[in-house]
């Protein structure tokens, strides 16, 4: 199986390239979902991110709310530092076992995990390969701020607040570059699938002498 990261700042385009490389064969888990399951209701993640931040990040029916807990961690660094220091081991953890779980159903598999912060915390030394997706900043900031219905300056705190983009792709095997719309993504990413297949079997290749 080859092990693929994939990440990205913020409003640059990873839930289409995501979705896009699992249309073409891969197997994927996206970020959003890992973040959303570690916090869902009755988890221990969900009890300590109350602990850290109180009930009122929480809806009446128990359930964590989401932009409120944003609204308060990207006005405050060393609140956002701590939130991450709560899920990421546990985001982490449940990647590790999808990624045991899509081996032993498929050793020839193309995996890839999709996580935001993947470089910062170091998790993608974990994978065989690293693509990074990118857009021009200015594209991005107009996406955050339509996406997000957030000022300019509230969409700039929040780009503000990772690592600059042209800094994560100097980690990257292969950058997808979304500035130039859907089709043009979607052939990067149909060029950049091709080479992580030729990988794969040449590792298999390797495997098997």
């Amino acid at each position: 199986m080859l092990t693929v990261g994939l990440t990205g700042s913020i409003a640059t385009g990873k839930s289409f390239v995501t979705e896009y490389l699992r249309e073409l064969g891969a197997d994927v888990i996206d970020a959003d979902l890992a973040a959303r399951k570690v916090v869902e209701k009755g988890t221990s993640g969900l009890a300590a991110v109350v602990e850290e931040f109180g009930k009122e990040v929480l809806f009446p029916d128990g359930t964590l709310d989401r932009k409120t807990l944003a609204a308060i961690v990207f006005a405050d660094e060393e609140k956002r530092l701590k939130l991450n220091s709560i899920i990421h081991p546990l985001v982490i953890e449940l990647q590790d076992d999808w990624l045991r779980s899509v081996k032993e159903r498929d050793p020839d598999a193309i995996a890839v995990v999709d996580a935001a912060l993947m470089i910062e915390s170091g998790g993608y030394k974990r994978f065989d390969k690293l693509i990074v997706v990118y857009c021009e900043p200015a594209i991005q900031l107009a996406r955050l701020m339509a996406r997000d219905g957030l000022s300019e300056s509230e969409a700039k705190r929040r780009i503000d607040a990772q690592m600059p983009q042209d800094e994560k792709r100097k980690f990257a095997d292969h950058v997808v570059d979304t500035s130039n719309g859907f089709e043009d993504t979607k052939r990067q990413t149909r060029e950049i699938f091709a080479s992580l297949r030729e990988a794969q079997e040449n590792g298999k290749a390797g495997d098997d002498t």
